[in-house]
């Protein structure tokens, strides 16, 4: 069996354990067709935007479910061409555009947009700001769909803070982002906890790629590193979870 010889970095090791896999973050195509069934009413093909794409998980799906043209977006290239290939296998290569470009600074037209999907991305901008920043984008009667991490009890395990604050000191609960939407001018029509089973068709291909890369010698304390996310998870998954989030402007359609 080959051994790494070379060792890599934490960012090297970091994409090693995540390229490839069928999702960045929790989530499932049950979750996503039930959030797009909870967007609606939305346009015959309406256009979609789904931000923070990765390989497709709901570009994909949203796709084909809606007869829409998607724009996903990444700016991980690898992510982007299996992305790609995966469209041209479904036969859908014709209605998804991919675009390498950071969320905080889209090229994209205000208003031309009807559904704005992000699962698990928004947290890189902050829920607050992700919402200022893509409200522009939205057609007149468009909807934003995002998923969020969330605390589900008000006095969260030290060995879960200990993980979080760190990595995103903005984190609420779901009551506390859906009043926060409110107060910016958003009318919050739904609002879902997804289930463990999300969590599971995420960790579950992770996990099992991080076995693979100790298998070939990858340093183990950076493997634990990375690996950590899934230890607090199983220690402490009552104290947070990931929230869905329909979204409309304001004085718009609904």
């Amino acid at each position: 069996m080959p051994v790494v010889t070379n060792s890599p970095g934490p960012a090297d090791v970091f994409w090693m354990a995540h390229d490839g896999l069928p999702r960045q973050a929790p989530g499932s195509v049950a979750t996503t067709e039930l959030l797009l069934g909870l967007a609606a009413p939305l346009p015959d093909r309406p256009r979609i935007l789904d931000i923070g794409c990765g390989t497709g998980a709901a570009s994909l799906p949203l796709a084909a479910a809606t007869g829409g043209e998607v724009v996903a977006v990444d700016t991980h290239a690898p992510f982007l061409d299996r992305l790609r290939s995966e469209a041209r296998a479904a036969g859908l290569a014709e209605r998804i555009e991919t675009l390498d470009a950071a969320m905080q600074d889209l090229p994209l037209p205000a208003g031309g947009t009807d559904l704005l999907w992000a699962e698990g991305s928004a947290y890189l901008m902050g829920f607050d700001a992700a919402l200022a920043q893509w409200r522009r984008l939205l057609a007149p009667d468009g909807v934003l769909v995002l998923t969020e991490a969330v605390w589900t009890t008000p006095q969260p395990a030290a060995g879960a803070r200990a993980f979080w604050d760190p990595a995103y000191p903005g984190m609420r609960s779901t009551a506390a982002n859906a009043a926060a939407a409110e107060a910016a001018g958003w009318t919050v029509r739904a609002t879902y906890l997804l289930p463990d089973s999300d969590w599971a068709a995420y960790y579950g291909p992770l996990a099992d790629r991080i076995d693979a890369l100790r298998a070939r010698g990858v340093d183990p304390a950076v493997l634990d590193e990375v690996a950590r996310e899934i230890d607090v998870r199983r220690a402490h998954g009552d104290d947070y979870g990931y929230a869905g989030y329909v979204l409309r402007p304001h004085g718009r359609a609904k």
